[in-house]
């Protein structure tokens, strides 16, 4: 494995708030990996693939990705109901 390439594939949902780079997301049955990010007016987002290619995420665009997270990491655990 390379440096890239640690932990496990999960799907997420992401929009322009979230989305992150590294991020593998398919459009029209091709796969593109997020490579770079811009900030742009009304919370939209510009995002740059790997492959060359942008795209536009408004702030009320929704898609899935698949990221690569560390299963070995701890996660903060939410407060849960009280009794």
């Amino acid at each position: 494995m390379t440096p890239g390439e640690n932990g496990v594939l999960v799907s997420v949902e992401v929009d322009a708030g979230t989305v992150r780079r590294g991020d593998q997301i398919m459009l029209g049955g091709q796969v593109f990996t997020v490579l770079d990010m811009a900030a742009m007016r009304g919370g939209a987002r510009r995002l740059q693939f790997a492959s060359g290619e942008s795209l536009i995420m408004l702030r009320t665009t929704v898609l899935w990705a698949a990221r690569r997270v560390d299963p070995r990491l701890r996660r903060r655990r939410l407060p849960g109901p009280t009794a």
